[in-house]
């Protein structure tokens, strides 16, 4: 696994996925392939451009053509694919993407692997490694056991749905062409880069603009979180060690109710005004800069449609079999994804004056600032 295409590489777990890689593996030869759209950010990418085995190529998982022509010329033997249209409620809005994403995309991606590396003479080795979510296994009551690879698929959503399509077909072209693969699903994730609609990012900033932080329903929706970079070690694990044909579900085993989840956000960023005040100074419009507590910006807006109660997964198997373990505690991984985002104040504002702005009027009728 040397040479390695990375799909979705400038959205937030792909960009993470390659600074982690490169960093790990100095020798590998990665290209980053992405269509730039609302959710891409090349930015995400700084800082790869000089390492020698870096490339970036602009392009839609849907072109077939160009997909075979990069696998070949390149000599991939490895891709990873993370591109997908990812926000459920964006998927209920507009379900014709997440269709056309992440179930079409993701089997052209699948016919270019097979034309290159099965189609041959001599097949070419190789590992096709499938990104999915928790999500395609459904919901769960909060006393049911938590999810584990064999789970029976119960998608809620049209953006679950379409994932659990994706991930049929990259059995299906195992099971039927050879082609070796493996899926992963993992549990929610956060962490640096993150685009500032998913919740953890959308709270942080929106506590330092001193906005609202709306909170679904009454708050009682569980989620299991994972530190986006243990995601990227699970997924290496996987990648090194993954037994062909299975499926690896890679969770953080937090569990954390949406109102508790907001509660700890809230909790270390009025930790950390009161360790530095210079915070006070530049995000004047934050509550603990004014003597107030951030969980005062708290708010509940109507639940969204069809709003599964609780995800968490089993990790049994990722633990007995490939010997992982996520390395951050959410308390410690929220810290520094918090301490991320103080740090790196131009690239979130600069996104939010993008799609970000326009998607947030749409769905709680305000303008981020």
């Amino acid at each position: 696994m040397h040479n390695l295409l990375v799909t979705g590489a400038a959205g937030f777990i792909g960009a993470n996925f390659c600074h982690y890689w490169l960093r790990e593996n100095p020798e590998a030869n990665v290209l980053a392939f992405d269509a730039l759209t609302y959710a891409g950010n090349q930015a995400n990418l700084d800082g790869l451009e000089n390492k020698p085995g870096f490339s970036f190529v602009r392009g839609d998982i849907g072109d077939q053509k160009l997909v075979a022509e990069l696998l070949h010329k390149q000599s991939i033997d490895t891709i990873v694919h993370f591109a997908a249209e990812s926000h459920v409620d964006r998927s209920i809005d507009g379900p014709d993407s997440f269709i056309q994403t992440n179930i079409v995309g993701t089997h052209n991606l699948l016919q270019a692997a097979k034309q290159v590396w099965l189609d041959q003479e001599e097949v070419v080795p190789h590992r096709f490694h499938h990104v999915s979510t928790d999500e395609v296994y459904g919901d769960l009551d909060f006393d049911d056991p938590a999810f584990e690879e064999t789970t029976a698929y119960a998608p809620n959503s049209p953006y679950s749905a379409s994932k659990a399509a994706s991930d049929h077909l990259v059995r299906a072209y195992h099971h039927t062409y050879g082609l070796e693969v493996t899926t992963s699903n993992c549990s929610n994730n956060y962490g640096p880069y993150q685009f500032p609609e998913k919740l953890v990012a959308l709270m942080i900033t929106n506590i330092l603009q001193g906005e609202a932080l709306p909170i679904y329903g009454d708050g009682s929706n569980v989620r299991d979180w994972l530190y986006v970079e243990d995601h990227c070690r699970g997924i290496a694990r996987v990648l090194a060690d993954g037994k062909i044909g299975e499926t690896y579900n890679i969770g953080g085993d937090e569990e954390h109710s949406n109102l508790e989840l907001v509660a700890i956000i809230c909790a270390v960023l009025d930790d950390m005004f009161e360790q530095d005040p210079s915070l006070s100074k530049r995000f004047p419009n934050a509550p603990p800069a004014n003597n107030s507590q951030s969980d005062s910006l708290i708010s509940f807006v109507t639940d969204r449609l069809g709003h599964d109660r609780r995800y968490a997964i089993n990790p049994t198997k990722i633990r007995d079999h490939l010997s992982f373990r996520p390395e951050e505690s959410f308390t410690s991984g929220l810290q520094k994804t918090v301490a991320w985002y103080l740090q790196n104040e131009a690239w979130w504002r600069a996104v939010m004056r993008g799609e970000h702005r326009h998607w947030l009027e749409r769905q709680y009728g305000r303008t981020a600032s």
